[in-house]
């Protein structure tokens, strides 16, 4: 006698890998109007974090902003960067066959390995790129106490 196979019980692992797929690929679909579009969740903020002896420099890609868009905040370990962008065209006066460039928010928090001097924190932005340098907190070396026998 041949064992069969339950047809439902292949169909339920066809779904649970398809859904692992899609979960696994990190993306999701805009569908804003007729042209929607394939997006993974940080393909429009990429961040390069660099350390250094006494500071961390963290550069952002945010093409399409201005530095007035841009909102940092920071914490003792911790950078949080607001970008959003309005648009301020008339689209009932014009006929637009395709419209990409629309109004845009994102952001992104960055946990930092060491404490950082949140009053000396500097930000920059030229050409869309944003660069934060933060210094390290001065950590004083540990010294050995001598312990007193009584």
């Amino acid at each position: 006698m041949s064992a069969r196979s339950n047809p439902f019980e292949e169909l339920e692992k066809l779904f649970d890998r398809m859904s692992r797929q899609f979960e696994d690929s990190g993306r999701f679909w805009e569908s804003d109007g007729p042209f929607g579009r394939w997006s993974t969740e940080f393909e429009s903020m990429a961040v390069d974090i660099v350390e250094h002896d006494d500071e961390f420099v963290v550069t952002v890609d945010l093409p399409g902003f201005e530095r007035e868009d841009v909102v940092l905040n920071v914490t003792d370990h911790a950078l949080r960067i607001e970008a959003n962008r309005d648009m301020e065209t008339e689209t009932a006066e014009e006929n637009y066959l395709r419209q990409e460039r629309r109004e845009k928010s994102m952001h992104r928090s960055i946990r930092l390995p060491d404490e950082v001097e949140k009053d000396e924190v500097t930000a920059r932005m030229k050409n869309g790129v944003l660069t934060v340098t933060l210094p390290k907190i001065d950590v004083e070396e540990a010294r050995t106490v001598d312990i007193d026998v009584e």
